[in-house]
C-alpha cells in the first residue's frame, strides 16, 4: 500500500487559539458504555445554564472558533439540552451535538433544530452496550445508522456525520461503513473512524506530579485487552483495499511526533454508486483560508446543501489535481451512460482519528492543534484526557517501566 508523506498533504491550519471546532461538555452523565471510552458516566452531573454559558465565555475569551461540539457523557440526557443548543446559536456558532442517539425522540429533534441545531454527530459501534443490539456486528449496525439518518433527512437542513471506535475485530468493517455512508450520500455528509486507545499499565507507569499513581480509576484503564496502537495509515490501507480512490488531502500532526497523523481528512467526491475520487489538498487550503479571509474562522461543519453541491467542484479543477482526477473519472462515467450527468455529485468528508501515541521513552504526543479542546477551570483543555484533570489536578507523565517491553502507545 502506499504510504502517506505528510510533506505532500496540506497541514491544517487550526491552532489553539484559532480554530474550527471547540469541545462543550454541559454532562458526564450517559445512557450507554463504549468500550475505551475517555469519560467516566457521572450520575446527576448536568451543569446549570450559568455553568454552560461560563465555558461558552471561556472559549470566546481564548478561541475563535466556528462550532461547538455538545458532548459528554450523552448531551441528549441533560434536561435542558435544547436551551444549550438555543444558548449557542445565539452566539453565532453552530451547535453540533455528539450521541450515541439512543435519547433521541422526534419531538426533541424538532426542537433541537427550532433552537438552532446545525448538526448531529452520532457515535455508532459494536462495542457498545446499546440496548437491544447486543452482540450485532458493525455491518448489522448500518441498519440502526440508516434509522438515525433517514430521522434527520426527514427534518431537513442538519448536518448528518456518523463516527464509530476502530478496534481490531472491528477494522475489517471500517470498509462496510464508509459503502454503507456512500450509498446515503444525500442523507450522511461526514464519517469518522477513531483508533481505539487504552492505558496499558504492564508498560508504563503514571505519575502525577512526582507521586506516582495507580490509574485503574479511570475509564479508560477497563477496556478489555486488545490492540492499541491502530494508526491512521492502518485505517487508511483497509478502506483503499476497497476504495482505491481514497486519498487523504489534510491532516493535523502530534505535538511530539510530527510526521504522525492525528487528525486526517479525506474529502471524497461521488454519487450513491461510487466515488470518482478525492478532492486535493489545494482545495482543502481555498476552502479553509478563504472562509478564515472572508468570516475571520476556520471552516467546520457545513449545512447539507453545501455537500449536494460537488458538481461546483469541478471549476476548481484547474488548482486542484484531486478535482481534475474527480472530474475526468465523472466524466467517462458520463460517457458511458449519459442518465448520470442529471445526478447530483456529492462531497463527502471522512476523518481519521488518532488519539494519543505514547513514545518509548514515555512522552505523550497528543493532537496538536486539537478542534475538541474543552473548558476545565476556565482552561483550555484536551478533553480526551479530562478525567486526569479531575482526578489527579493534572496532565499524568509516564515512564517506561524497567524490564518491560516498551510501547508506543497507551491511553486516549
Amino acid at each position: 500500500m502506499k504510504k502517506l508523506d505528510h510533506r505532500k498533504l496540506y497541514r491544517l491550519p487550526w491552532s489553539v487559539t484559532d480554530n474550527v471546532i471547540s469541545w462543550l461538555e454541559p454532562t458526564k452523565e450517559c445512557n450507554i458504555y463504549c468500550d475505551g471510552c475517555y469519560s467516566a458516566n457521572a450520575k446527576g452531573s448536568h451543569k446549570s445554564l450559568a455553568q454552560v454559558r461560563s465555558d461558552l465565555d471561556v472559549f470566546e475569551r481564548f478561541r475563535q472558533t466556528d462550532a461547538v461540539s455538545v458532548a459528554g457523557g450523552d448531551p441528549l440526557v441533560h434536561p435542558e439540552i435544547v436551551e444549550v443548543v438555543r444558548m449557542i446559536a445565539s452566539r453565532g456558532l453552530k451547535p453540533v451535538v455528539n450521541t450515541n442517539g439512543h435519547g433521541l425522540t422526534p419531538s426533541l429533534l424538532r426542537d433541537m433544530k427550532a433552537a438552532g441545531l446545525a448538526g448531529f454527530t452520532f457515535h455508532v459501534d459494536s462495542l457498545q452496550t446499546r440496548p437491544g443490539w447486543k452482540g450485532a456486528t458493525e455491518v448489522e449496525l448500518n441498519e440502526l445508522r440508516q434509522e438515525y439518518a433517514d430521522r434527520v433527512a426527514e427534518v431537513g437542513g442538519i448536518s448528518c456525520a456518523f463516527n464509530a471506535t476502530i478496534y481490531e475485530k472491528t477494522l475489517p468493517f471500517a470498509p462496510d461503513i464508509l459503502d454503507w455512508a456512500k450509498r446515503n450520500a444525500d442523507k450522511v455528509h461526514v464519517v469518522v473512524f477513531i483508533a481505539f486507545r487504552a492505558a496499558i499499565q504492564e508498560q508504563f507507569a503514571y505519575f502525577a506530579g512526582e507521586e506516582q499513581v495507580e490509574v485503574k480509576g479511570l475509564t479508560y484503564t477497563r477496556a478489555a485487552p486488545q490492540r492499541t496502537d491502530i494508526d491512521a495509515q492502518e485505517v487508511v490501507d483497509v478502506l483503499r483495499a476497497r476504495f482505491p480512490e481514497f486519498e487523504p488531502a489534510a491532516y493535523l500532526n502530534g505535538t511530539e511526533a510530527p510526521d504522525s497523523f492525528k487528525w486526517l481528512m479525506t474529502l471524497l467526491v461521488g454519487d450513491r454508486e461510487r466515488f470518482y475520487g478525492s478532492a486535493g489538498p489545494k482545495f482543502v487550503e481555498l476552502s479553509q483560508v478563504w472562509n478564515h479571509l472572508v468570516k475571520g474562522r476556520y471552516l467546520g461543519y457545513v449545512p447539507p446543501s453545501a455537500h449536494a453541491s460537488g458538481r461546483s467542484l469541478l471549476a476548481l479543477s484547474a488548482i486542484d489535481p484531486g478535482i481534475r482526477r474527480i472530474a475526468a473519472a465523472w466524466g467517462r462515467a458520463v460517457a458511458r451512460n449519459p442518465f448520470k450527468a442529471a445526478r447530483p455529485l456529492h462531497l463527502q468528508s471522512v476523518m481519521i482519528i488518532q488519539p494519543v501515541d505514547v513514545l518509548p521513552d514515555g512522552r505523550q504526543s497528543m493532537c496538536d492543534s486539537c478542534p475538541d479542546m474543552t473548558v476545565h477551570e476556565g482552561q483550555l483543555v484536551w478533553s480526551c484526557r479530562l478525567e486526569e484533570r479531575l482526578k489527579y489536578g493534572e496532565l499524568m507523565r509516564l515512564r517506561p517501566v524497567a524490564g518491560r517491553r516498551k510501547t508506543e502507545d497507551a491511553p486516549t
